[in-house]
């Protein structure tokens, strides 16, 4: 299969969102269903609140999560994936794959790479 040669720039938006600090694990957790922030954040120990609640701000903003106030008391919030951030499982799921038959090789090389820093020193 050739790839397009508009892939890298059309791609981008999406590795944006995926490069941000706790964001692969926090869609992980969602991929698990719905969970209130709270549960987020014991999930994610030690993300700060601010830092839980800008990436679930973010995942909203691109349609990626849903988010749903609860009245009562105590108040509470619950966070969803869209259908479109569901689409991303298989995303997910391809890079397991993946890493599963060719990992070692990047960990062998890490493995290496920690090595010769070592000898170096």
């Amino acid at each position: 299969m050739e790839m397009d040669q508009s892939c890298p720039g059309k791609v981008e938006p999406i590795l944006e969102i995926l490069d941000s600090k706790w964001m692969i694990l926090l869609l992980f957790e969602l991929f698990n269903g719905n969970r209130r922030f709270g549960e987020l954040r014991r999930r994610l120990h030690p993300i700060s609140p601010k830092t839980l609640t800008d990436r679930l701000r973010l995942l909203e903003e691109k349609g990626l999560v849903t988010r749903t106030l609860y009245p009562g008391v105590p108040l509470h919030v619950e966070y969803d994936l869209t259908a479109a951030g569901k689409g991303l499982q298989p995303i997910f799921a391809a890079m397991w794959t993946w890493t599963q038959e060719y990992g070692a090789y990047l960990r062998k090389d890490s493995d290496k790479a920690e090595e010769e820093g070592e000898k170096v020193m």
